[in-house]
């Protein structure tokens, strides 16, 4: 078996991990600051990683043997074969681990959830700018927004999500998902800081890197309604006052850092 190892996390080098999957990685997984990606065959990437032979073995059965259901305030994040193990009283989210990740089971993506099971989203346009594999959406959609809306620049993405939407038992329908309180759709594309957008959202999430959210934060005002809240997390600790700069430019108020490990979540509402 061939593994590329590479220095960093998933979160820290996400820009780049669709290069590994173009090559013809079959998975990836982060270990001690290490990412791990298998292949079949070498393949050429320059990427500053090294190729390392290892004996044959069923890393993912021996990965889904070592994952847990995650608690994220009334959500509880499992993989579908572990859905019978969610607690009583706790509301389930199902995502199976995939090519586009997402499973909870990293700090940023439960801070994430957690943020949003604290909101009363009912009723609520929600947009998911960096969807990924659907996890944030979905806790969104499960939690009663009126609206959401999925978005990936990504295409390797969307299959992902919307088979998690099935896994938890959403129903595809002229378009979009049918959710507990409106509807769910994933597309494909990003916010253009160039364009104008017109104010339609009221609550945005964001599980990106800090450097985007700095380019982003001119989108991110311009798609919310005045004060709608904003959820942005996946900032390394270091890059804070990156955000924060970004968001005061934009005219964010009421700005409230969560802080865990390496890894911050910010809340703020728009102006």
């Amino acid at each position: 078996m061939l593994v590329y190892t590479l220095s960093g996390t998933l979160q820290s080098r996400e820009a780049e991990l669709h290069l590994l999957w173009e090559a013809g990685a079959t998975g990836l997984e982060e270990r001690g600051g290490v990412i791990r990606a298998y292949f079949d065959a070498p393949a050429e990437l320059a990427l500053g990683g090294e190729w390392v032979s290892e004996p044959d073995t069923d890393w993912l059965s021996a990965w889904k043997k070592d994952l847990r259901p995650v608690t994220a305030g009334r959500f509880t994040i499992a993989p579908s074969w572990l859905s019978g193990e969610v607690p009583p009283g706790q509301m389930p989210l199902l995502i199976d681990p995939g090519m586009a990740f997402g499973t909870g089971h990293h700090v940023t993506t439960r801070l994430a959830v957690e943020a949003i099971s604290a909101l009363d989203v009912a009723g609520l346009k929600v947009l998911d700018v960096g969807s990924g594999s659907g996890v944030l959406a979905l806790a969104a959609a499960l939690g009663g927004a009126a609206e959401v809306t999925g978005l990936d620049i990504d295409p390797v993405t969307l299959p992902a999500a919307y088979e998690n939407a099935e896994l938890n038992g959403l129903p595809y329908r002229a378009g979009a998902f049918v959710t507990p309180g409106g509807s769910l759709r994933f597309e494909e594309g990003t916010l253009d800081p160039e364009m104008d957008e017109a104010p339609a959202y009221t609550l945005l999430i964001a599980n990106l890197y800090a450097e985007l959210h700095d380019l982003l934060a001119p989108s991110y005002r311009a798609v919310l309604l005045p004060g709608s809240p904003v959820i942005l997390t996946g900032i390394l600790q270091d890059k804070l006052p990156l955000v924060r700069e970004a968001l005061a430019r934009e005219g964010f108020g009421d700005v409230i850092e969560t802080l865990e490990g390496e890894w911050a979540l910010i809340t703020a509402r728009s102006s």
